[in-house]
């Protein structure tokens, strides 16, 4: 098969991330069959589409004629079985439980096309673990979509142990048809490219919580002019339950490092998540927290942020999980708010003040996970 032969997607999870993709998949051309467990899912999905559509219309980014079409497109449903007969390419949004996802595929193995592609959405678990719940190893395809799906253009596209060449062209093809951009994860590793390269910064602060200074608004302080959402901010924004299951899980599969300081955990059993709730480390019942930029904290600087960054960026080279720092760059450019990669940051730096930067990180919080590697004190490092 190729990518031209993928006619028919089937989305599989009508949630936030659900949605967005099968809106993104709409708008590429394709015919897609969401589809989620009870009816009231579905619906609330397809409600999430035209919203999304309504928006891009209103501002002009899609014409009312596209805008009809990609409804035309769409086929909602329940029934998983109807759902996947006739589908090329399908991919599954369901939540981040090893044990569901697994199941869902051993469903989706005995019910699509034998040519069907599998492919999860997972931001973190492991495409090699849950390949094994099918016969199909070949055509199982991580393909990490982020948050609005309908609007962020990366998508990691995630090679399992068993995961053909083909399948993954597919994957890549497919989601620049449906203008993305794609990069390609050599090696089945956790968190990938963007959220590992991202972990060591979520630590920092779930130590810092634990030293008791800087505070986090002293903190974010420092960072707010230089970001639209300052480090403690955003993990409120996404929620800092979010936070400690992501640390817990890189404690389990990466490093004890990666451990959640009882700081942070104290904000799980406080029920005090973040926006969600209304409150975290800051209070969001008026809308966004008022961050006073005279609190600045002396303590951390941007370039210790850069260096973990660069830092971690450096052990997926060194593991083979991507073999193009310009790959890295690319993902993390298009993955978040910045407009550079942070190899990019780094020839502007300068190596040695990196290596210098993560010292002083390793002397406040001795962590193996804060030690410069071999590849960024070499500094070699080329785009």
């Amino acid at each position: 098969m190729k990518s031209e032969d993928v006619k028919k997607i089937a989305m599989i999870g009508a949630g936030d991330m659900g949605h967005g993709i099968a809106a993104s998949f709409l708008l590429g051309g394709y015919n897609v069959v969401l589809r989620d467990i009870e009816q009231k899912f579905v619906d609330k999905g397809v409600a999430g589409i035209i919203k999304s559509l309504d928006k891009l219309k209103e501002k002009g980014k899609i014409a009312p004629d596209i805008y009809a079409q990609a409804l035309v497109r769409l086929t909602p449903m329940v029934d998983l079985q109807e759902a996947v007969k006739e589908a090329d390419f399908i991919i599954e949004a369901v939540p981040e439980k090893l044990d569901l996802k697994k199941s869902v595929f051993a469903d989706l193995d005995k019910f699509a096309p034998k040519h069907a592609i599998l492919a999860s959405n997972t931001s973190n678990m492991s495409i090699t673990d849950i390949a094994a719940a099918t016969n199909r190893p070949d055509k199982v395809i991580g393909y990490h979509f982020f948050n609005p799906a309908i609007l962020m253009k990366l998508v990691e596209v995630i090679k399992g142990k068993d995961t053909s060449d083909e399948s993954i062209q597919i994957g890549y093809d497919i989601a620049k048809k449906i203008k993305k951009v794609p990069v390609i994860v050599k090696k089945d590793s956790p968190g990938f490219i963007f959220n590992r390269v991202n972990e060591p910064t979520l630590l920092l602060l779930s130590k810092v919580l634990e030293a008791g200074h800087p505070t986090p608004e002293e903190f974010d302080a420092a960072f707010k002019p230089l970001m639209a959402m300052a480090p403690f901010e955003l993990v409120d924004y996404v929620g800092i339950d979010v936070a400690v299951h992501g640390l817990e899980y890189f404690a389990s599969v990466l490093s004890k490092d990666y451990k959640p300081s009882k700081a942070i955990l104290s904000y799980l059993k406080s029920g005090n998540l973040g926006k969600k709730t209304g409150k975290g480390f800051y209070d969001w019942s008026k809308g966004r927290p008022s961050i006073d930029l005279a609190k600045a904290t002396k303590e951390f600087d941007i370039n210790q942020l850069i260096a973990l960054q660069v830092n971690e960026a450096t052990k997926l080279l060194e593991e083979g999980v991507v073999d193009d720092p310009k790959e890295i760059d690319l993902a993390m450019a298009n993955g978040g708010g910045s407009p550079f990669g942070p190899f990019a940051l780094a020839q502007g730096i300068g190596y040695p003040e990196l290596v210098y930067k993560l010292n002083e990180l390793h002397k406040k919080f001795p962590l193996d996970i804060f030690k410069p590697t071999k590849t960024l004190k070499a500094g070699k490092i080329k785009l």
